[in-house]
């Protein structure tokens, strides 16, 4: 046992390079595995909040577009494309002459 101890004691560099390369690697798997969970958890997070946000979007654009006339949601469709609104003239309903 003094034998083992006096040659740990001669060689200590040795012993402590060779810890320091055995621990190297076990510390980067423990921490890269708890990082990558980390960063799971956040990204979900990330996609729960937007889908979220896109949900509640969505359901104020289908009650302010419900309240709008065919000519109106014929012009919102079509000045969000670029294109002219002319063709949404035949959805404005013909005027009605009172006798």
């Amino acid at each position: 046992m003094l034998e083992l101890l006096a040659v740990a004691l001669r060689n200590w560099k040795l012993i402590a390079l060779g810890t320091l390369i055995a621990a190297v690697p076990i510390a980067y798997l423990v921490g890269h595995g708890r990082g990558d969970d980390a960063g799971y958890d956040r990204r979900v997070a990330e996609t729960a909040a937007a889908d979220l946000k896109a949900e509640l979007e969505r359901k104020g654009d289908n009650a302010r577009l419900r309240g709008m006339s065919d000519y109106d949601l014929c012009v919102s469709g079509l000045r969000g494309s670029g294109m002219p609104v002319d063709a949404c003239e035949q959805l404005r309903g013909i005027p009605v002459e009172q006798p």
